[in-house]
This record gives C-alpha cells, sequence and structure tokens, in this order.
C-alpha cells in the first residue's frame, strides 16, 4: 500500500474528532463514518466521496476527476490531485466527503457469530 503517509496524517488529524476512523483497505487507507467511506487515499491520489448531487460542483474543480473504477465512471466519487492538497483545499474536500456521507445510513457491523 503505497499512500502518502504525511497526507494520511492529515487527513486523519481532521476527521478523528468528527468520529471518522482509517482501515488499511481497497489498496490503501479508507476513512469511514458510520461504517461508510468518505474518502480513501491510496497510490494514485485521495479518491473522496461527493454524493451524486455534488458530482457537478465537485468537477468544476480543476484538480478533480470523476473516480472510474473498472474502467466506468462512479457517480458518486472523484479523484483528487495530491499536489493541490494544501490546508484550505484538504479541508474544503474533507467537508464536502463528510457531508455526503452523513446522509447516508449508517452500516450494521457484520455479526462475528459462526
Amino acid at each position: 500500500m503505497a499512500y502518502d503517509e504525511v497526507l494520511a496524517d492529515r487527513i486523519t488529524e481532521r476527521l478523528a474528532p468528527r468520529g471518522v476512523t482509517a482501515k488499511k483497505m481497497f489498496a490503501g487507507l479508507t476513512f469511514l463514518w458510520q461504517g461508510n467511506a468518505l474518502a480513501n487515499l491510496y497510490d494514485e491520489g485521495l479518491m473522496v466521496r461527493v454524493g451524486p448531487d455534488g458530482m457537478d460542483e465537485a468537477l468544476t474543480s480543476p484538480s478533480a476527476t470523476q473516480l472510474l473504477f473498472r474502467g466506468k465512471p462512479q457517480a458518486s466519487w472523484v479523484l483528487v490531485d495530491e499536489e493541490t492538497l494544501d490546508d484550505d483545499a484538504l479541508d474544503s474536500w474533507l467537508n464536502l466527503a463528510f457531508e455526503a456521507t452523513a446522509e447516508l445510513p449508517p452500516k450494521k457491523p457484520k455479526s462475528t457469530k459462526k
């Protein structure tokens, strides 16, 4: 998992006070709110959930492109160029991701019973 550890720390320090947790998954570090992914940091950059209603506005930023997964565009996610993530830009993207994710119902934890 080759993601930017410094950026991971910057994201964690902003999201941890909101109760967001981080878990290594999806070939990177995924940030979760109530069981839902709100961002993922991996070797290609920072994926951010913007929701279907936030996609048009998110794509007006020259630093964001619609995320493609297995060649298919994802309706709620953008990939943000890490080089553009100064403190203000990072805060803006993470706030947008938190707002989009907060609208989702919490995921129930999977049962560990066998």
